[in-house]
């Protein structure tokens, strides 16, 4: 993808095996490493119910919320003995600064008065008091990609400097699986919010305005309303020097009336957006006033060691999030997003492997290789944390051997499957696989392959770089007709629960599920542990050229 060419060159730095070397097999019997693990469900629950309760605030990045999560996650490695793996601290330091645009917008595009938060969210990711913008010509780009390797490009031909880009979410495979174009109903990572401000960035545009749609967003406008608004936080970069001068998202049904106001028919625009590529002049123009703030300063990621033996230099990396989007004052009732599911659920389960592992490590049944857990901030940003760590390795990424990620586990009971998310991107799956099926488990892709859930959460940082990197979610089919009542109960409670206040913890939880998946992280970890292979990406994947597949055969 075009996004992700430039990053080719680091394929050397990486030390990539090449693509021609013979195939590998790990040393030991997989079914060797598959030592069973006891997972406490008392106290898994008791991490999930504090980290997610009213005290912590909601987990927002440089809070009061932060600071004691930090303390909670300090304590649990300590007391585990394990490495402080950032010069002596468990703490990764992170520079970030925080936007928060004034919530008294102005906002006309083609003549038509936009509302704060009912029709549309702006920011801007610069340093300056005030953006204004005075009658910048609006230029419908479809879905605003330009990708060589699909023959696509929506900005063939256009100067954008001084214009604002206005941008369908996803990609044309989204309006059209059969067609053949971009990966069919998959997502890639072309069809994310993410790649449409960079690539209007590298465009010179003045501003980028997403429309948003429920189905190929696939989340509702309530989603981006308290994402998108109330402080914002970004890493400190040289590079935002290039960024649009303002971002943001409109409903469907505004940009419906401002398509109407330029004469022309939304709808049919798409349509051409689909099976093409276009440049479609509004001949109408947006003017933008709003102020904003800008403050900088510093949240950490939470980095703890577990030293292997004769190939300790090496890790694997288990990652998730502990950030969630803190409170909202302006709401009238429950004010904190407590990120229960997301991801307390996650950050519980790094705890949880933890523990097991190294308690298998005291046991005698230590592992060849390190495991190193990053609990990452600002992934509700843009990934920020593991962004900075993927920038500023505390363990070389050319010894890091794969990332298993943990972002919302499964609250719904025990299933008969489990999920691998962007399945068959890598031979890191290789190893979840093998300790599904020894665990009487069947791996399957997921059922919405439309989401981009590859590309959503912090493995994806460590994947854009070249290291292999798996995201496994909980599976779709119960374990038997009470798991399955059970599930669609707690469906209809946890019903647009995802980035809202309602996604809290709940005692009648079946958390069984969570620990099965557990169980096959753990062995899927332990087997890769003891192995001498170094996974790679599979030939036709974005990350192939960055670290090859080597041919990496598990034993039966």
């Amino acid at each position: 993808m075009r996004a992700l060419l430039p990053l080719c060159a680091l394929t050397l730095l990486l030390g990539c095996n090449d693509a021609s070397s013979t195939k590998a097999s790990t040393t030991k019997d997989t079914k060797a490493t598959a030592v069973a693990a006891h997972f406490n469900e008392q106290l898994y629950r008791q991490d999930l119910k504090t980290l997610s309760s009213d005290a912590f605030e909601g987990r927002a990045p440089t809070t009061h919320g932060e600071q004691m999560t930090l303390d909670y996650l300090t304590k649990a490695f300590t007391e585990m003995g394990l490495t402080a793996a950032a010069d002596g601290s468990y703490l990764q330091a992170v520079q970030m600064v925080s936007y928060e645009a004034d919530e008294h917008q102005q906002v006309t595009l083609a003549g038509v008065p936009l509302q704060y938060r009912q029709d549309i969210v702006l920011n801007t990711h610069h340093n300056v008091e005030h953006v204004a913008i005075d009658n910048a010509p609006l230029v419908f780009v479809g879905y605003g990609i330009n990708a060589p390797e699909y023959e696509w490009n929506d900005y063939q031909g256009l100067d954008m400097h001084g214009k604002i880009a206005v941008i369908l979410i996803n990609d044309p495979g989204f309006a059209q699986p059969d067609s053949g174009k971009f990966n069919g109903k998959a997502m890639t990572y072309y069809g994310r919010w993410t790649y449409k401000y960079e690539e209007a960035s590298r465009q010179g545009a003045l501003g980028a305005i997403i429309i948003h749609d429920t189905a190929p967003a696939s989340y509702p406008w309530s989603v981006v309303e308290h994402s998108w608004t109330g402080p914002q936080q970004d890493l400190v970069s040289k590079a935002q020097d290039y960024r649009v001068a303002v971002e943001g998202w409109m409903t469907l049904d505004a940009a419906k009336k401002v398509f109407e106001a330029s004469g022309l028919a939304l709808n049919s625009a798409m349509k051409r957006a689909a099976h093409n590529a276009i440049q479609l002049p509004l001949e109408q123009t947006g003017s933008i006033l709003f102020k904003q703030t800008a403050s900088y300063t510093q949240s950490y990621n939470v980095v703890a060691t577990l030293p292997g033996t004769d190939a300790n230099n090496e890790h694997i990396l288990v990652t998730g999030h502990w950030d969630h989007l803190g409170q909202d004052t302006s709401l009238e009732g429950d004010q904190i997003f407590n990120g229960a599911m997301d991801n307390a659920t996650g950050v519980a389960g790094i705890l949880a492997l933890a523990r097991q592992l190294n308690q298998a490590a005291k046991a005698g049944k230590p592992l060849k290789r390190s495991v190193t857990f990053v609990v990452t901030t600002g992934e509700e940003q843009g990934l920020l944390g593991s962004r900075y760590y993927t920038a500023n390795p505390i363990y070389p990424l050319a010894h890091t051997v794969g990332v298993f990620n943990l972002d919302s586990t499964n609250i719904y009971g025990r299933t008969k499957d489990v999920t691998i998310v962007g399945k068959g991107k890598s031979e890191l799956e290789l190893y979840i696989e093998q300790a599904a099926k020894n665990l009487g488990r069947e791996v399957k892709a997921e059922s919405h392959p439309e989401a981009g859930g590859y590309f959503r959460s912090d493995h994806f940082s460590f994947a854009k770089l070249g290291v292999p990197a798996v995201y496994v979610a909980g599976g779709s089919e119960p374990i038997d007709t009470a798991t399955a009542a059970y599930k669609e109960r707690m469906l209809q409670t946890m019903q647009g629960c995802y980035h809202n206040t309602c996604d809290e913890y709940h005692e009648d939880w079946d958390l069984s599920g969570t620990l099965d998946d557990l169980q096959l992280h753990y062995q899927a970890i332990r087997a890769l542990g003891n192995s001498d292979a170094k996974p790679g990406y599979y030939q036709g994947t974005e990350f192939y050229s960055l670290r090859p597949a080597s041919g990496i055969e598990l034993k039966k």
